[in-house]
């Protein structure tokens, strides 16, 4: 499931009579964390926005799915609400989805959300759609992926762990064993020095 992230940028826009106005726009970001998301707009948009820009907030965004139409860039922010049975209680929850679909009107984006969801097992109703103010979105490509490492890349299978781990545990126990002997040498060394003292004495006294 793809997390997203709204991004704010800042920046000076030409308008049409060719001057150069602050405008502040929205785009929608697939990234995993704050600071890929952050590192990603910087990147898209580096090649985008003539000029400097400035990305003024970031945020997790509650869109849970994208559906782009290529007729349109205009994006539509569509409520959805559906029940499900609760497994313990057996009680029916209502749950609320947001989404995204490109369309050239409200009715347009209707639609559009109806028919990218008629796979949908549940029975589904939208209440509002509205024109989001959302410029782009960027969604993860192919290439883009291709730079995360692949899944499992910093596993390792469990016998190989557990070797591992065996091999520590030899190790820790090799020097435990060493260290006793160490000591209990140590402490028969001291006995012979006690006993040679205490011969001494003896022999001194008589």
């Amino acid at each position: 499931m793809r997390t997203w992230f709204l991004c704010k940028v800042k920046y000076a826009k030409e308008n049409e009579q060719g001057l150069l106005k602050n405008v502040s726009e929205q785009y929608l970001v697939d990234a995993v964390s704050f600071t890929e998301a952050e590192a990603r707009i910087y990147d898209m948009l580096g090649s985008v926005i003539r000029g400097d820009f400035q990305v003024t907030n970031i945020s997790k965004s509650n869109i849970v799915d994208v559906f782009y139409y290529e007729d349109i860039d205009v994006w539509h922010k569509c409520k959805i609400t559906y029940l499900v049975t609760d497994a313990d209680s057996g009680k029916e929850k209502k749950v609320t989805q947001f989404m995204l679909v490109t369309a050239h009107d409200v009715k347009e984006a209707h639609e559009r959300i109806f028919e990218s969801l008629n796979n949908m097992l549940v029975t589904f109703r939208v209440p509002e759609i509205a024109e989001s103010p959302i410029v782009e979105i960027f969604p993860y490509e192919k290439e883009d992926e291709e730079l995360l490492p692949p899944p499992g890349a910093n596993l390792r299978p469990v016998s190989e762990v557990k070797a591992e781990q065996e091999r520590r545990d030899q190790n820790r126990a090799e020097l435990e064993s060493a260290r006793l002997q160490k000591e209990s040498e140590a402490e028969d060394e001291d006995d012979l020095e006690v006993a040679q003292r205490s011969e001494e004495d003896e022999e001194d006294e008589f």
